[in-house]
């Protein structure tokens, strides 16, 4: 595996005509706050892109450790610049592949990560303290991450050397997902654990991935996905300082994830209006004066729920559009959905498409080179002031009801959310709202794909094979005593975290860890269901 490099920013910046091309619009524009400065509304840094470029995801993970790692392997020679973990349902819920819950599921979502030997396969010849990681992970997150931990130590590699996003918002699941386990309580305490961990041993790993892109998924609005994902937001600055963390020091390991739909100017001033809000948020909240600890640093994914089945060439479209407005609203990382995955997971050639998508955007159209280069569009600031203002309204309410948490118990953000699908789905049927290839401009007797990705059935098979042999040969007496710890810490007022990757080292599996937090946390039953 070769070494991976930063990215090389040219000195000098022209047009392909060769004229000067200033690093901003702010001669131009004389009202707006500059790039780099609070409340950050143009972008976070002064020189934007011009240094280095966002970084370049690519959200994969299928079948086993070992496809998966091949996939990886494959995305990083191609230029990616850092790897997105997508796990299998039973991991993200906390069960191994072996429990009759996993039956038909295993591989199928994401990557069947049940031991150390799954996480050490998956990220093998992977150099962990030169790739950022991000993995796609809630409920079980302490787990997943204890396992990237041990694999690192077991490498010789130190904490300090990873860095990475483990996203850990458990409050979207309740309203957006569903992939939860514990009741919201417990599930606060073991964010809160993973936050204070990695404060103290993994500094560079960002400790949290705030989620709008699940609540847009889900089918809220651009100003509802704000809104909502800062009044979980709230929820967990305010959890962590009830811990004793510091918001001027977490702050900065805070990070978010959005979506990106096709509206360009809307989600262009979305991402401008987020930053503004988010560290006006911190400062006048919470008295946070450290700018760092202001900045809204987000990862983007394009929208998957605006890819069709149908004329999935379209979609090549849909996300070139949508990869430009998030690079034009300063994203700090990107993933670009492959055309094919309305259909299937994708394949190695659609991925690859994919990611040309951002290369070519970075490296062939100029818009890297200017930082918020609509600052100052009245288009793009008269949205930019609408969306805040609309966010801003809807925070509020959710915070004098209570805050996010009470929200949520109760069912509010739910069905405001459900409300908003409820009225695309009807512009849609009436043909108010046009989607291309679906109630307009349709094709009759479409050609079927045949060129999708499948997962061997084969796979689950194998995998509780080698999950059941993995149990045969550990050794029972230190898994017994490190299951024992774990109830222990998880009882009392201790970080679990400590705990956690002591079971995975004794090698505890992720059903089995899971298992024993529900023994202590219960689990959580929906209040509308």
């Amino acid at each position: 595996m070769p070494k991976v490099k930063k990215t090389d920013r040219k000195s000098q910046f022209t047009s392909p005509s060769g004229l000067p091309r200033p690093a901003s619009t702010t001669a131009l524009a004389h009202a707006l706050t500059p790039p780099g400065q609070f409340p950050f509304t143009r972008g976070l840094h002064e020189g934007g892109y011009r240094s280095r470029f966002w970084t370049m995801r690519q959200y994969a993970g299928f079948g086993t450790a070992r496809e998966s790692n091949e996939r990886y392997r494959y995305l990083l020679a191609q230029g990616t610049m850092g790897l997105s973990v997508a796990f299998d349902l039973p991991t993200q819920i906390g069960y191994d592949s072996d429990d009759p819950h996993a039956m038909g599921e295993v591989g199928r979502v994401g990557v069947a990560i049940d031991s150390l030997e799954d996480m050490d396969t998956l990220f093998d010849s992977v150099p962990l303290d030169q790739v950022s990681t991000s993995m796609t992970i809630n409920s079980t997150a302490t787990i997943l991450l204890a396992l990237y931990i041990a694999v690192a130590r077991r490498r010789g590699i130190p904490e300090t050397a990873l860095s990475g996003t483990v996203q850990n918002d458990i409050l979207k699941e309740y309203v957006a997902r569903g992939t939860y386990i514990y009741p919201p309580d417990p599930s606060l305490r073991l964010v809160t654990d993973l936050f204070a961990y990695c404060h103290e041993n993994v500094p560079k790993w960002n400790t949290i991935s705030i989620s709008g892109y699940h609540i847009r998924e889900a089918g809220s609005t651009a100003p509802q996905e704000l809104a909502f994902t800062f009044a979980h937001a709230l929820e967990y600055v305010r959890a962590a300082k009830e811990r004793g963390l510091d918001p001027n020091l977490f702050g900065e390991r805070l990070s978010f994830f959005f979506a990106c739909h096709s509206d360009f100017i809307e989600e262009v001033a979305k991402f401008r209006a987020a930053r503004r809000l988010w560290a006006t948020l911190m400062k006048n909240r919470f008295g946070v004066t450290n700018p760092k600890a202001q900045h809204l640093r987000f990862h983007v994914q394009t929208g998957g729920v605006t890819l069709t089945a149908q004329q999935p060439e379209n979609n090549i479209v849909r996300v070139t559009i949508q990869a430009l407005a998030a690079v034009m609203g300063g994203c700090q990382s990107l993933h670009t959905n492959s055309m094919d995955e309305a259909l299937a997971l994708p394949t190695a050639a659609a991925a690859k498409l994919a990611l040309r998508t951002q290369q070519v955007l970075a490296h062939e159209t100029g818009v890297a080179d200017m930082v918020d280069p609509l600052g100052g569009s009245f288009a793009v600031e008269a949205a930019t002031d609408e969306i805040e203002a609309e966010a801003t309204r809807l925070l509020d309410g959710i915070e004098a009801r209570g805050g996010a948490l009470r929200a949520i118990e109760r069912g509010e953000i739910q069905r405001e959310i459900e409300d908003s699908a409820y009225r695309f789905q009807r512009g849609l049927e009436t043909g108010d709202t046009v989607i291309v290839g679906v109630n307009r401009f349709v094709e009759e007797n479409e050609t079927p794909r045949t060129d999708l990705l499948r997962v061997d059935p084969g796979l689950e098979r194998d995998q509780v094979d080698r999950l059941r042999a993995l149990r045969a040969r550990r050794d029972g007496k230190a898994w017994t005593t490190a299951m024992r710890n774990l109830t222990s810490a998880a009882r009392s007022d201790a970080n679990v975290m400590p705990s956690i990757i002591e079971a995975v080292l004794a090698w505890a599996t992720v059903g089995e860890i899971a298992t024993c937090l529900r023994g202590v946390f219960g689990e959580h039953r929906d209040a509308l269901l």
